[in-house]
C-alpha cells in the first residue's frame, strides 16, 4: 500500500486541478470547445512529472525506471477515472443540456449518449497518462549510453588509485 500511496495522492490533486480547470471555463462558457481540453493535458503533464519527480527523490540510488513508469501511470490513470466519474455527473446531473451542446460544436446530427462520451474522455486521458509518462521516463532514466560512460570513465582518469 504505501508504494501506491504517493501516486493516489498525486491523482488526486491532479483530479481536483483538471475539476476546478473545467468548473472556471464552465463559468465563463467555454467548457464546450474542444481547443480548451489541451489544458488537461498541461494539468496531466504537469502533475505526472511532479509524481516521477518526488517519486525518485525519495528513491534515491534506488530509482528504476519500471517504479518511475509504474508511480505516473497510476497518478495518471486515478485522475482519469476521477474526472472522469465528475464528467459523467456533471453531464447527468448538474447540467443536462451539456452534451447537446458540447456535441454543436461539431456541427453533425450525432446520436450519442453521456456513456459514449464519457468512455472518449476516459480513453483519451488514459492515453495522455501513457504517452505523457513515456516521454518524461526519458528525463528521469539513467543513461546507459557507452558515450557518456566513456566521458566519465576519461574524466575521472586522473584520479590514481592509492593503496
Amino acid at each position: 500500500m504505501k508504494n501506491l500511496a504517493l501516486p493516489i495522492r498525486f491523482g488526486i490533486v491532479i483530479s481536483a486541478l483538471l475539476v476546478a480547470y473545467f468548473l472556471v471555463l464552465s463559468l465563463f462558457g467555454l467548457h464546450t470547445h474542444p481547443a480548451f481540453s489541451l489544458g488537461n493535458g498541461i494539468i496531466v503533464g504537469l502533475g505526472i512529472y511532479e509524481t516521477i519527480r518526488y517519486y525518485k527523490l525519495e528513491q534515491g540510488n534506488d530509482f528504476s525506471y519500471t517504479g518511475g513508469f509504474t508511480v505516473g501511470i497510476v497518478a495518471g490513470f486515478f485522475a482519469t477515472l476521477i474526472f472522469t466519474a465528475f464528467f459523467l455527473l456533471y453531464a447527468t446531473e448538474v447540467n443536462t443540456g451539456f452534451l447537446a451542446s458540447l456535441l454543436e460544436v461539431f456541427k453533425g446530427d450525432y446520436n450519442v449518449g453521456v456513456g459514449l462520451v464519457s468512455f472518449v474522455v476516459a480513453i483519451m486521458g488514459f492515453a495522455t497518462t501513457v504517452i505523457l509518462t513515456l516521454t518524461f521516463m526519458q528525463l528521469f532514466k539513467e543513461s546507459r549510453n557507452i558515450s557518456q560512460a566513456n566521458t566519465v570513465i576519461n574524466n575521472n582518469s586522473h584520479l590514481k588509485k592509492v593503496s
